[in-house]
């Protein structure tokens, strides 16, 4: 009998799904994992001969799949949860007010903290995070705030692709820094925020084994949907431009938040954004052309079923798939009205179109699973390494517990972690060979201790910014068809 070869970590006894190219579903199947690699993905039985291994994990009754990827959110948003009811505008308003001037250093770090937290709960290994949002307002305008968004996903464990790139304009923006000695605030125009941008491409970029990783963004330039942009076009070329070489020059990966009808195909033809690197969110009511610069250019899109840009708008998901072009899906997390759980947003994602076709037929559960595994690993450009569950590839695994009343009986896997399961579901989380999550408890951090500090952070940046009135329930909350 030949001698067993020594893994670190055997799973087994687990239906595994493995979205690899065969998209093999194991019934009774394990993964060995050596360091931070998945050496082999088969039946139980051949693996347990084949593998001694330091540490064996029974998943009986358990689905094994490859960690989920979130390929669009915002970092910051963890923290404006709800916040203004249902005041979109005033919603808008408090992040810019709170990322610009009333936000510290402990913000970035507590709130990053909370998102990787939740994140890896809900079994999603990898997200992408824009250092900003509510209508492209960025903290850009000192290294700091990245590095300590940064340094709190390291101590989670999980992976991150942090953006960053300028707030919209006009400029100069004016940000505060909160410091020992109070408050200092400065008006910080373009250069100051592309130098702060290049800060952090050096300072971040590929930290931590490669599971910190940085992207370029840019606001959208939309005209024909927001008119008062076209009096900036010359700001939005030239950062265009000047952003576009510096993702050539290092490497970089591009993506845009908030792509509409049009404004695809004028990022590709003018401003030259579109390449095989690139992954543009939300893309609602595009037209033949946008489709068109996806196809010849390879850029793929990302589908935030759950967002509010999918109320005003429809990302022609299905037809850009048949098109050929990778769409991922995005959580476009965790503010105003959502949060990290990918299961609930790819159900999200079958009804809505759906019920936009009326056709129960589109968007297969296989498919919307491919969605948040390897296509989305396919989009982030990191197909070769995550997204799957094969030999040779990142040990980032998953276990959803599937002996609960709402996922029994135990049949059709797939069908039941799509419709079914949601993030309570997920009872380990394993990132690079390394479980920062088994039987339901966090081991790579102090949940609690976290919680604690995120809740003094947040009342202490709602006084500063003057906002707490913003956590008051409307007055046309209950007993109403409309707010």
């Amino acid at each position: 009998m030949n001698e067993q070869e020594h893994v670190d970590t055997l799973i087994q006894h687990g239906c595994v799904i493995t979205l690899d190219p065969a998209r093999r579903v194991i019934e009774d199947g394990a993964v060995a994992v050596k360091g931070d690699r998945i050496v082999a993905v088969g039946e139980t039985i051949a693996l347990a001969q084949r593998y001694r291994a330091a540490r064996v994990i029974d998943a009986h009754r358990k689905a094994v799949l490859p960690g989920l990827i979130d390929a669009h959110a915002h970092a910051g948003h963890a923290m404006l949860r709800t916040i203004g009811g249902a005041d979109g505008e005033a919603w808008t308003a408090a992040c810019e007010a709170i990322y610009t001037r009333a936000s510290d250093e402990a913000f970035w770090e507590m709130e990053s903290h909370l998102a990787a937290l939740e994140r890896l709960k809900a079994g999603v290994t990898t997200g992408v995070s824009l250092l900003g949002g509510g209508d492209s307002i960025m903290r850009v305008d000192d290294p700091v705030y990245a590095r300590r968004h940064c340094d709190a996903v390291v101590r989670t464990g999980t992976r991150s692709i942090v953006a960053v790139g300028p707030s919209r304009p006009p400029e100069p923006r004016a940000y505060t820094r909160h410091g020992a000695n109070g408050a200092v605030t400065r008006d910080v125009d373009f250069e100051r925020m592309y130098d702060v941008c290049k800060d952090i491409v050096d300072a971040c970029h590929r930290d931590a084994d490669d599971r910190i990783q940085i992207a370029l963004t840019l606001p959208v330039y939309a005209p024909e949907h927001y008119p008062a942009v076209a009096a900036y076009e010359h700001d939005y070329r030239r950062e265009a431009e000047r952003y576009a070489a510096l993702a050539r020059e290092r490497g970089l990966r591009m993506t845009q938040d908030g792509h509409r009808a049009g404004t695809l195909d004028f990022a590709h033809r003018e401003f030259g954004l579109l390449n095989a690197k690139s992954f543009m969110s939300h893309a609602i009511d595009l037209t033949e052309a946008d489709i068109a610069a996806c196809i010849e250019t390879g850029a793929s899109i990302v589908h935030n079923p759950s967002a509010i840009m999918s109320i005003i708008g429809r990302c022609p998901a299905p037809e850009l798939i048949d098109a050929g072009v990778t769409v991922a899906i995005g959580s476009d997390g965790a503010a105003p009205d959502r949060g990290y759980d990918m299961f609930r947003h790819m159900w999200q994602c079958m009804h809505y179109h759906r019920r936009h076709f009326r056709d129960p037929n589109v968007l297969p559960h296989g498919k919307v699973l491919e969605m948040v595994t390897i296509d989305a690993a396919k989009a982030l450009s990191l197909d070769e390494e995550l997204g799957s569950l094969e030999a040779g590839k990142l040990a980032d695994i998953i276990l959803v517990d599937l002996f609960k009343p709402h996922l029994m009986p135990m049949n059709m896997p797939v069908y039941r972690v799509t419709c079914f399961a949601n993030a309570g579901d997920v009872c380990m989380t394993m990132v690079g060979g390394k479980i920062l999550m088994e039987d339901y408890r966090v081991l790579s951090i102090d949940e609690g201790e976290i919680l604690e500090r995120v809740s003094a952070v947040a009342d202490r940046t709602f006084e500063r910014a003057g906002l707490r009135h913003l956590l008051d329930a409307p007055p046309t909350l209950w007993q109403r068809s409309h707010y």
